[in-house]
């Protein structure tokens, strides 16, 4: 059934939601416009609008739903919400699974730092948050600077507490020693401050106070402090002369959006200045997009920013009709923003940079991922595969002696890590060093589930021989599995008369392993995923085996009993958690006596 384009006749004029639906009702697509009727009848004229995926979307449309509201505000906010409800497959999808690299200031702490964190969607409200930054090189950069300039605390709390004497880093001018009271609470306060407006750009508040410290202690003829002071100084100048930005005004802190398309594929550029600086650098793929760039850019805007720092101003290429609204929905409650699309100046040439990043973007990744492709389809031929290997998994196990046997699954796609597939494993039936029943009892568990989900990859690499690989052969004989390609990787065991070890690589119903040349992208990626799930696989287990020797610890503080080791584990979350906690958290907790308290102390101190 195809959807009839008379009835357009009889949707509303009004702002409002459209809701495109196919077979079965499924929502392909969801719109708005200030007028519904008109909106929709621009995808059914003759020659469409121009986009790609129009032609593709508009077959598959049975009905159009329409919902009417009062004004635009309204209209925007109620697309959002259907778009996070439904996940039309039409729609750009905005995730926040991105993971973003910034700095904090842990304000909240007796003894504040400045650290290098990873986060995904809002951060946590632990601290102040600056960033995100370009790369994770160019925030340790950053930190470093920090470091030298405002030197704060770098070490542990656990090493705060027990430290006797100052580290190094004091000698060097890096940090001033809180650990040891080397300088007041008020004094620590002053860099502290001094910090968070460094990273807030107010650069200028910085110096002015910076100066008036240094000629303080001039007269006060403490030289040598006026000369650090100075070099301080000096520095924070030289930086800011870097990474100044000619033609930001103010505060400086802005965002640019850029938008590239080329077919059904579309990234969009985030530049972010701070103080008037570039301070990072973001990029968001897209494929299969119905909505205009200025669409796409408006909903960018609404979805990320309820999330992330709110600019003062938000340079667009394009400017959303319903920007007046967007920007009235971003500024409720919070400082107010101003959305532009310049079209001339230093604003404009911002746009255009961030036009020009998110082309070099697409054209970087569309090259990777031609070599990706490449060398997939090489695998798929030599190793003779049916199917091209787009989904890959690989299993490895690790355990000492025996005991706390575990497994890792590593996931890669296209050629590239999916680290939201990973899975990490207990062997249940420990079975000592017999690593064939521990690989034997993992893949059965997981290809179980898989099939019951219709979740299997393309091909599942083991990490082993001729052993292994039969094994994972039965597993997926006796769960009547017949679509996943599998191949063992293993090392060849050392020669004389070569001196080194090669990879080998068996097939099944294939006698002699495969050895493929040292310089071959093929044998590269299967290193690549073989190492990453050894690697997932021995951090699983240390870790394991770190919170075991902890958690028998407990056992060993006078006082504390098994009950009371349940509800200090429960209230914390962890052993990790409960060694971090400070007496005052300690002392918070309900049923413990003094004796119990200090040997509580004794232990944390202790490790």
């Amino acid at each position: 059934m195809s959807f009839d384009r008379d009835s357009i006749d009889s949707f509303p004029t009004s702002p409002g939601v459209y809701l495109m639906k196919g077979n079965g009702g499924v929502v392909l697509y969801v719109g708005k416009g200030k007028n519904v009727r008109q909106r929709v009848r621009q995808y059914f004229l003759p020659h469409g609008d121009g986009r790609l995926m129009i032609p593709f979307l508009i077959a598959q449309v049975e009905t159009i739903d329409t919902i009417v509201v009062s004004s635009e505000k309204e209209a925007l906010l109620l697309e959002n919400t259907l778009i996070k409800e439904h996940q039309p497959r039409y729609n750009a999808l905005l995730k926040d699974d991105k993971t973003y690299i910034g700095l904090k200031v842990n304000e909240q702490h007796e003894w504040p730092m400045a650290s290098l964190v990873r986060y995904k969607g809002a951060p946590k409200r632990d601290g102040t948050y600056f960033g995100p930054y370009t790369s994770a090189e160019a925030a340790r950069q950053t930190l470093d600077l920090l470091h030298r300039l405002f030197p704060l605390r770098q070490c542990s709390d656990q090493e705060l507490v027990r430290r006797e004497r100052p580290c190094i880093l004091y000698d060097m001018k890096r940090c001033v020693a809180p650990c040891v009271h080397r300088c007041t609470k008020e004094e620590y306060a002053v860099l502290v401050k001094q910090t968070v407006k460094f990273l807030n750009g107010q650069d200028k508040e910085v110096l002015k106070e910076l100066y008036k410290e240094m000629h303080h202690a001039a007269n006060l003829l403490e030289f040598e402090r006026a000369n650090e002071i100075l070099r301080t100084i000096r520095s924070i100048e030289k930086t800011l002369e870097k990474q100044h930005v000619a033609g930001l005004s103010g505060t400086g802190n802005v965002d640019a959006l850029g938008v590239f398309r080329k077919g059904e594929e579309v990234v969009l550029s985030q530049l972010v200045f701070r103080g008037g600086k570039l301070v990072g650098s973001l990029y968001y793929e897209f494929t299969k997009v119905v909505e205009e760039d200025v669409e796409l850019i408006g909903r960018f805007i609404l979805h990320h920013y309820a999330a992330h720092e709110l600019p003062n101003e938000i340079l667009l290429p394009l400017l959303p009709e319903d920007s007046d609204a967007l920007a009235q929905v971003l500024s409720t409650n919070r400082h107010s923003v101003h959305i532009l699309a310049p079209q001339r100046g230093q604003k404009k040439a911002i746009v255009d940079m961030a036009f020009n990043n998110a082309e070099a973007s697409f054209k970087r990744a569309k090259d990777e991922h031609a070599i990706r492709e490449k060398t997939l389809l090489e695998m798929q031929e030599r190793f003779r595969l049916r199917n091209y290997p787009r989904r890959i998994e690989c299993f490895d196990n690790s355990n000492s002696a025996g005991t706390l046997v575990v497994s890792s699954l590593v996931a890669f796609l296209d050629g590239v890590k999916d680290s939201k597939r990973y899975r990490k494993y207990k062997i249940k039936n420990q079975t000592g060093s017999d690593d064939y029943a521990a690989m034997h009892e993992v893949l059965e568990r997981r290809y179980r589930r898989a099939k019951e989900e219709s979740d299997l990859p393309d091909l599942l690499i083991v990490d082993g021989g001729k052993g292994h690989l039969n094994i994972a052969l039965k597993v997926l004989a006796d769960l009547e599995i017949i679509s996943i390609d599998v191949i063992g990787v293993a090392k060849e065991e050392g020669r004389h008369d070569r001196g080194v070890t090669v990879e080998q690589i068996f097939l099944p119903n294939v006698k002699d392993p495969i050895l493929l040349k040292a310089n071959s992208p093929v044998l590269f990626l299967l290193q690549q995923i073989r190492d990453e799930a050894h690697r997932t696989a021995i951090s699983f287990h240390r870790q394991l085996h770190v919170k075991k020797n902890i958690t028998s610890s407990l056992r060993t503080i006078k006082g504390i009993g098994p009950v009371k080791q349940k509800a200090l584990l429960s209230h914390f979350g962890s052993v990790k958690k409960l060694l971090a906690a400070t007496e005052e958290e300690i002392r918070k907790f309900p049923g413990l006596s003094e004796a119990n308290i200090q040997a509580l102390l004794k232990f944390i101190q202790k490790d």
